[in-house]
């Protein structure tokens, strides 16, 4: 759970599709096939194919640039947390949580429609 702190407007995302996951695989140059090929993430275990956790990075990241200029972001970083799979609706929320210097300190994170916490940011906004 993110630290209390001035609340960010939430970005919700569509919902995640197989096409969307081939398509990021063609922009990305990830053609591992647990992203794209449904009976090789099926062998693999994974009950389907998975999206790639650079691509909900994103998501955080696009919201960032929503919410401020990113001209001012000085720092940036994540932590994967959980499997994303077609099918499921991400929401990107943030807070503010801190002051130092002329930063703001924020935490974003991309979760389901269940509160499942698919990835965990961290990034520092000039003043």
């Amino acid at each position: 759970m993110m630290n209390d702190g001035y609340q960010l407007k939430p970005i919700q995302k569509e919902e995640i599709t197989h096409t969307q996951l081939v398509k990021y695989a063609g922009a990305s140059g990830d053609f591992n096939p647990i992203h794209t090929v449904v009976p090789f993430a099926e062998e693999a275990g994974l009950g389907g194919v998975i999206a790639h956790g650079m691509m909900i990075m994103g998501f955080i990241g696009q919201a960032i640039g929503e919410w401020f200029s990113a001209e001012d972001l000085v720092k940036f970083s994540v932590r994967f947390k959980a499997m994303t799979k077609p099918g499921e609706k991400i929401t990107v929320r943030g807070n503010i949580v801190d002051e130092k210097d002329d930063r703001w300190i924020c935490e974003a994170e991309a979760v389901n429609e269940a509160g499942e916490v698919k990835v965990k940011g961290f990034f520092e906004i000039k003043r």
